[in-house]
């Protein structure tokens, strides 16, 4: 068995998986993400950006493959030690914000670290202090129904951010987001990543996303492919990305 590089966070090797209902998710995939790197992984919707996200962060078990962390095996793991690793050293952000209705938007953003055992005092301080960096700090004591859902988005953010994760796996963290508002929130997220050393595995089909990341790794039919030319925003809204050379 190939031990991974030294410097590599996450690396995996010749990862094959597919979902439940037989269709494919991804084949073959291989990657080393290094420490404190902002890696974004692009392709359309369907190229399987989604599946190896959550196949290196242990939410799904490739069927094929290796996934090691800090060169630890991730792919030996039972669900037990997967959640615990996913609870202790991993962040996750998805597209639609899951927030708890019955919390507060500061107890929504706490709740992770109060599971990781943080007292509830310490950890309302760090939550509240990504929920101001995330311009909702006026939100914290509102229920998740009194939010927009863009600032519920951000509250999702503060949330995974909080808990100072080794490394974050962000699956279009800012698609319900204004245009506008991409810009600010995706800055805040690199900056406190770079400033706190976190590794961000960063999913897109925006070329401007992938622009921020430090180096970008194309998908395309659950395989990892030389370039996939992504459509700005205003185009790509209910097209795919159209041309690549593999």
């Amino acid at each position: 068995m190939e031990a991974p590089p030294d410097n590599d966070v996450l690396w995996a090797r010749s990862l094959h998986y597919r979902h439940p209902d037989g269709s494919p998710g991804i084949t073959g995939v291989s990657l080393g993400v290094r420490q404190g790197e902002i890696l974004a992984v692009s392709g359309p919707r369907g190229s399987g950006k989604t599946t190896l996200l959550r196949c290196l962060s242990g939410l799904h078990r490739a069927q094929r493959g290796e996934v090691w962390f800090n060169s630890s095996p991730v792919h030996t793991l039972g669900p037990m030690a997967r959640e615990r690793l996913r609870r202790d050293r991993f962040g996750w952000i998805d597209p639609a914000p899951a927030l708890v209705p019955e919390l507060n938007v500061w107890e929504n953003a706490a709740l992770p670290l109060m599971l990781r055992g943080t007292g509830r005092r310490r950890a309302k301080v760090a939550a509240l202090e990504w929920l101001e960096r995330l311009d909702v700090g006026d939100r914290a004591r509102k229920r998740p129904h009194e939010l927009l859902h863009a600032q519920r988005q951000r509250v999702a953010i503060a949330r995974a951010l909080a808990t100072g994760p080794t490394v974050l796996f962000a699956d279009e963290p800012t698609a319900p987001l204004h245009r506008a508002e991409r810009g600010h929130v995706l800055r805040t997220l690199t900056t406190a990543a770079r400033s706190h050393g976190i590794t961000v595995v960063l999913a897109t089909h925006d070329a401007d996303t992938a622009a921020l990341a430090d180096r970008t790794v194309a998908m395309l039919d659950g395989r990892r492919v030389k370039t996939v030319h992504l459509p700005e925003v205003a185009e790509a809204e209910g097209r795919a990305a159209c041309s690549l050379s593999v």
